[in-house]
């Protein structure tokens, strides 16, 4: 087992590393003041849809102490090391522009679905070739890294006017990377990581990678656009993040190790819990940006029924969600062991509780805070 997650600890090593380049200090309080930059942009926005990146960057130049809403960039510093042309600039730029809290998402559930298949399995670990799963499992998680980077980043380049003042920190929005190499970087993930699915893995795993990558798309491309309907777009990441991620590497391992896929109460419970969780992400990521989307005219569960009534229907959808976790495992204790399904949910629902009481909705450092421990 050490050895097949090896391949994900290492990915994940490197992106904590490219992390620490050139971050003079971090706050975990998520100090998100943008008042310097979204009064003049809001000016302006009726007039125009577009926005001057170097007025853009001198807001931003103004405001040390912005931080993102994944409270992990300075800004600042950056910026101005990009400009010299730093290597150490340029990595960091593109880890912003994969979205690293999305990353570690996928990596999170890319092994607990590798660990859950194999031990649905029995002899799984003694009869595996590791010499011939190892790099497959490389691969498969080189094509939903770079499916990864694919989607955040088209969304960059689409909505660049709304990232200027939702998310000024977003490289392509800042100015630190240009359109011309965001669109290079997004055609190579779009392009690379779909041969990679086909070449190497079950027809019906590149067709469920497709309907992700045209999900992930729609969800940013005209004319389709479904980020402007709130049901639309939350459908849309729940069907990516929650059903197809989780169910495409379950099914990947089991493939990978000749073990015939069966729709097991355990992969079952995988499916609902994640996909109700991936809806919650969707509704709540909407929480630090209605400025920016009421501006450019999004619709949103956020813009329309407002930030507090909004965190409070989703804390209750996923308090909810850790009851039918702690009921499952009451119900059918044959299949599930008990401690970790009731205890482990529990202690899970009490943080929620803990932190939803602690909820701010007049202050964007609260909600920040709110938004990421859902993460």
């Amino acid at each position: 087992m050490s050895i097949l997650n090896s391949c994900t600890l290492v990915l994940f090593t490197l992106f904590l590393y490219i992390d620490r380049l050139q971050v003079s200090s971090f706050t975990n309080e998520f100090q998100f003041h943008r008042a310097a930059i979204v009064r003049p942009l809001l000016t302006g926005v009726s007039r125009q849809r577009s926005f001057d990146r170097s007025s853009t960057y001198f807001a931003i130049k103004s405001s040390p102490q912005l931080v993102s809403v994944e409270g992990d960039f300075s800004t600042d510093e950056n910026a101005a090391t990009f400009e010299k042309g730093s290597i150490k600039a340029y990595l960091r730029a593109f880890y912003k522009f994969c979205r690293p809290h999305t990353i570690r998402g996928t990596l999170l559930a890319s092994i607990a679905g590798t660990v859950r298949a194999l031990l649905d399995t029995p002899g799984a670990f003694s009869n595996a070739k590791w010499g011939t799963m190892l790099p497959r499992a490389f691969i498969g998680m080189l094509a939903l890294l770079l499916g990864n980077a694919f989607i955040v980043g088209i969304n960059q380049i689409y909505d660049v006017g709304i990232d200027k003042m939702n998310k000024p920190f977003l490289p392509v929005a800042s100015g630190e990377m240009s359109s011309s190499l965001a669109w290079a970087i997004v055609l190579f993930c779009g392009t690379v990581g779909p041969v990679l699915v086909y070449n190497f893995f079950p027809k019906i795993l590149f067709k469920l990678y497709m309907m992700g990558w045209t999900l992930g798309a729609i969800y940013s491309v005209p004319p389709i656009r479904t980020k402007r309907n709130p049901i639309a777009a939350g459908l849309t990441i729940a069907t990516v993040r929650g059903f197809l991620l989780n169910f495409g590497v379950y099914y990947a391992v089991s493939d990978a190790i000749g073990a015939k896929f069966l729709w097991s109460p355990k992969v079952s419970f995988i499916a609902r819990f994640m996909t109700v969780f991936a809806t919650v992400i969707a509704v709540t990521k909407d929480l630090p940006d209605t400025e920016g989307d009421k501006a450019f005219q999004i619709e949103t569960f956020a813009t329309n029924v407002g930030v507090s009534r909004l965190a409070k229907g989703a804390s209750a959808v996923l308090l909810l969600n850790y009851v039918h976790a702690m009921l499952t495992g009451i119900l059918n204790r044959n299949a599930f062991n008990i401690i970790p399904m009731v205890a482990g949910h529990a202690l899970l629902a009490a943080e929620l509780v803990a932190r939803f009481s602690e909820l701010d909705p007049e202050s964007i450092p609260s909600i920040n805070k709110y938004y990421k421990h859902i993460w």
